[in-house]
């Protein structure tokens, strides 16, 4: 039987504004982020579902986005490798936080949940 542990998966992530894709004036912010999750444990895992929260930096709304795997696919990242993925949300404030889990399964069947800590989507010049 496997013991992977939540604190086995290491997630990083790299925030990024698009400019070109963004519009100021009307509200409209792009942003993509790359996350790197990575395996330091000694048993595989899948990743199976994702659990984003969205927070806008002015109005404090929040948005909820829950579903299977990441960009379609329910990696298997082996020990000591990494798996990387790029997606993107569009936000009307130029600040927006962002947080959540990944529900993790280990090659025994065991479920588990990985936080993704909170981390800053902001436009240039935007944040004081």
């Amino acid at each position: 039987m496997s013991s992977l542990l939540p604190d086995d998966i290491n997630i990083r992530v790299e925030p990024l504004y698009l400019d070109q894709e963004s519009v100021p004036d009307k509200n409209r912010f792009v942003f993509s982020y790359t996350v790197t999750i990575t395996n330091a444990g000694n048993f595989p895992a899948q990743l199976m579902s994702r659990h984003w929260i969205i927070t806008n930096g002015e109005t404090l709304d929040t948005q909820e986005v829950v579903g299977d795997g990441v960009i379609g696919q329910q990696p298997h990242i082996m020990p000591g490798e990494s798996y990387t993925y790029t997606s993107g949300t569009v936000s009307e404030s130029p600040v927006t936080t962002m947080h959540g889990s990944y529900l993790m399964v280990d090659e025994s069947g065991e479920e588990f949940d990985v936080v993704i800590e909170p981390f800053v989507l902001a436009a240039p010049n935007r944040l004081h």
